[in-house]
């Protein structure tokens, strides 16, 4: 019988990573890590689908998503950043014109309004003046 004062000793020690031994085989990862560094040397492109390619010729199998997380953590594969996930998400119909949100510290003048009239009126009508703003905001970003 055991007693509750050796049990978290014992969960303790099963959980310590044990130390690789000298004529143990190297892990997958440890294999991963290898190629990854004799192709990034070479002047590739450390690509999962290749290192796992190479791997199987050795006679070693790895999944493609365990490559992806190892040359991540290398820093071989940046995250990817999320970019503009919330205008893909609502497609907009056809021809259909959002009104830009005007900026909180600038106000429109009488005069500015006047000047839009003869800019929209110039370019075909508010829908293609609108149209034409968008595409500019667009390229300003």
């Amino acid at each position: 019988m055991s007693t509750p004062a050796t049990k978290p000793a014992a969960k303790k020690a099963a959980t310590k990573k044990a130390a690789p031994k000298a004529g143990a085989e190297p892990s997958k990862s440890d294999l991963v890590r290898k190629l990854a560094k004799e192709l990034k040397e070479g002047g590739q492109q450390p690509r999962p689908s290749v290192i796992v390619a190479e791997l199987a010729k050795q006679g070693v199998k790895v999944a493609p998503a365990q490559v992806s997380i190892v040359l991540k953590k290398m820093g071989f594969r940046p995250l990817r950043k999320k970019k503009g996930s919330a205008r893909k998400a609502a497609p907009k119909a056809a021809g259909a014109v959002r009104a830009p949100k005007p900026a909180a510290s600038s106000a429109v003048s009488f005069e500015d309004v006047l000047a839009a009239k003869k800019a929209a009126a110039s370019l075909g009508g508010t829908d293609k003046a609108l149209a034409a703003l968008q595409a500019l905001k667009r390229i300003e970003e």
